[in-house]
């Protein structure tokens, strides 16, 4: 025969999770056993509670019911220890499984071990040792734990989860697995719902495609999306993606990032910088804007391209630069102008088109187009041509300025890189300032020829040689005065050239970096365990297992990044965020998606312990 026994308690001091501590009259502990059994001499003040074969010992308190095979109450403490197939639940939602718990009727404080298994909707909790507290709706562990959800597992040694937010705390050695990533953490929240990670301290995110690293940042775990806005960087192949907010989705195989970018090509030594940059890892594109500029190392001495748009494609072997509009570029002893240009790295063409105009050194060299070759072993510029209406001009020492122009240019460089020399090939003409060694000028050259070769010493020109049909005239200065001074088309501009890598953004409007909303530290909770005053109850009772000391806060299981105290800014900031996440996974969800099994839990006793 079933037994029954109804216990009422007189008044209780327990504290709530927002308020001060004041006097309540107790509520009813139920228990309902098959066997009851009393033995003072080997368990004082406490009343033995078995199952028979079949049925367990029932328990309910406050909305709470648990089941076990072996139960000790304590009748003046309202406290209860179960043994063994021990099962709580709460609500609809709410459940645990353990060997061993013990539950304070006064408090709503419970202590479960031995295999402990907590579940809510499709997030369950396995660890060794945990802390129930019901008052405010707090499970706590820090011998170690596993979290479930549909999507990921997570480890950590200190795990605390707000139940009715959904939200879990985890810190220290935290790692969450995926089929797809795997993250490491030292400190991460988690909502459940919708299944939103909040990154805080060093974090990896690593797959077999990409790894990304950042040191605050959130992380879609059910999409597969997320932004880092703390020393970012992702990782895709052989490129380095930088910047101070980072946007990835691993399901596009898409990445961006916004203010102070860098792209970096560690197989091909390239650097790309910007303020606004796309990555599309399945296309080997990425696309730069705001600023844009392509550092390419050329025999130790970078070459810098600059445009309002540049795009790199290809793989790593064959990478291709566009830039669009607005393009510039300069290297030590070069620079140039263009409104595009297109640099193959495989065949080391590089194109200027439209408008282009390049000097070297001295040499003010224009045309339709302009082709840089270089040597794809070296990765020196070895050569040049320009195609229709080349013309090449040089300012004499003293006055005038030295012309060649004709339909086709092919220049030469030397080994530092300097033109050494130029062909100048159909219906070429020069005006040339003869001088002697000591700068006297012996006259003017006017001339033409079919085909005309220039070589040049330390920059300045300094042979021509007439090649088929040569003609012209060598004029006296007073006699030139009489000529025109220039062949038509000329157009010197010369305060136009670059001088050094910071003329590259020369002429342009002052850049103002995009506003990026940042991710609020979270505020810190006190403790798990509350410190009760003096005279007040400790959280279970003085018939207790577990050991004196156990239910203190630890300094070493504190969280590492977060703020005592959040101002009221901060505080809407890190609530809008969530707020917005769990919105935007809504809306993204379009069917619900299937929940693991759960895991295959065998109960164990675990009394008590510094855990």
């Amino acid at each position: 025969m079933n037994y029954k026994y109804y216990i009422l308690l007189a008044g209780i001091i327990f504290f709530s999770a927002f308020a001060k501590a004041q006097e309540q009259p107790s509520k009813l502990i139920y228990i309902e056993s098959p066997i009851e059994r009393i033995n003072e001499e080997e368990f004082p003040g406490a009343i033995l509670l078995q199952k028979n074969n079949n049925e367990q010992v029932y328990i309910e308190h406050e909305g709470a019911e648990m089941w076990c095979d072996l139960a000790f109450f304590y009748k003046e403490e309202n406290f209860v220890k179960a043994y063994r197939n021990v099962r709580l639940k709460q609500g609809d939602s709410v459940s645990m499984r353990s060997k061993y718990i013990e539950y304070n009727g006064k408090t709503k404080f419970a202590y479960a071990a031995g295999d402990v298994f907590l579940k809510k909707d499709t997030t369950t909790v396995t660890t060794d040792t945990m802390y129930f507290n019901r008052t405010t709706q707090q499970a706590y562990y820090r011998t170690g734990g596993v979290v479930t959800s549909p999507n990921s597992k997570i480890t950590s040694r200190v795990g605390r989860y707000y139940i009715e937010q959904d939200k879990i705390s985890f810190i220290s050695d935290v790692v969450v697995k995926n089929p797809e990533y795997t993250i490491n953490s030292e400190q991460l929240d988690f909502y459940s719902v919708p299944e939103h990670a909040y990154l805080y301290g060093p974090t990896t995110i690593t797959s077999k495609t990409s790894k990304v690293y950042c040191e605050r940042g959130f992380y879609d775990t059910a999409n597969d999306y997320g932004y880092f806005v703390k020393n970012s960087r992702i990782d895709y192949d052989n490129r380095q993606v930088y910047g101070d907010s980072l946007y990835f989705d691993r399901n596009r195989n898409f990445a961006s990032a916004t203010n102070n970018i860098k792209v970096l090509d560690t197989l091909n030594r390239s650097l790309v910088k910007g303020h606004y940059a796309e990555v599309y890892r399945a296309k080997d594109s990425v696309l730069i804007t705001q600023r844009a500029v392509a550092i390419t190392v050329e025999d130790n001495d970078s070459v810098y391209v600059h445009g309002d748009k540049l795009l790199l494609t290809g793989k790593p072997d064959n990478r291709i630069l566009r830039a669009f509009k607005n393009v510039k570029l300069y290297k030590s002893n070069m620079s140039g102008k263009s409104d595009s240009l297109h640099s193959n790295q495989r065949t080391g063409l590089t194109q200027m088109i439209r408008k282009p105009i390049l000097w070297s050194e001295e040499s003010q060299i224009t045309g339709d187009s302009i082709h840089l070759i270089s040597n794809t072993e070296t990765e020196k510029i070895d050569s040049l041509k320009v195609f229709n209406n080349a013309f090449i001009a040089q300012k004499d020492t003293i006055s005038g300025f030295n012309q060649i122009k004709g339909q086709k240019l092919y220049g030469f460089f030397d080994d530092e890189n300097a033109l050494k020399q130029v062909d100048i090939i159909n219906n070429a003409e020069t005006i040339m300032y003869m001088r002697e060694d000591n700068g006297d000028l012996t006259g003017i050259d006017r001339g033409k020829s079919a085909r005309i070769e220039i070589t040049f010493f330390e920059n300045t020109i300094d042979e021509i040689n007439k090649i088929k049909s040569p003609g012209g005239n060598i004029f006296p200065e007073s006699q030139f005065l009489d000529e025109p001074q220039t062949f038509e088309g000329f157009n010197w501009r010369g305060d136009e050239r670059l001088l050094s890598k910071e003329d590259i953004f020369k002429g342009e409007a002052p850049f103002t970096l995009t506003k990026i909303q940042g991710i609020p530290l979270p505020e810190i909770d006190e403790g798990f365990f509350s410190t009760p005053d003096d005279g007040e109850k400790p959280p279970l009772s003085e018939n207790s297992d577990i050991d004196e000391g156990t239910l203190q806060n630890r300094e070493e299981n504190k969280p590492q990044y977060g703020t005592e105290s959040s101002d009221d800014e901060s505080t809407k900031q890190r609530e809008s965020l969530i707020e917005r996440n769990q919105k935007a996974a809504l809306e993204r969800a379009n069917t619900d998606k299937p929940t693991k099994n759960k895991p295959n839990v065998s109960p164990l006793i675990k009394k008590g312990g510094n855990n």
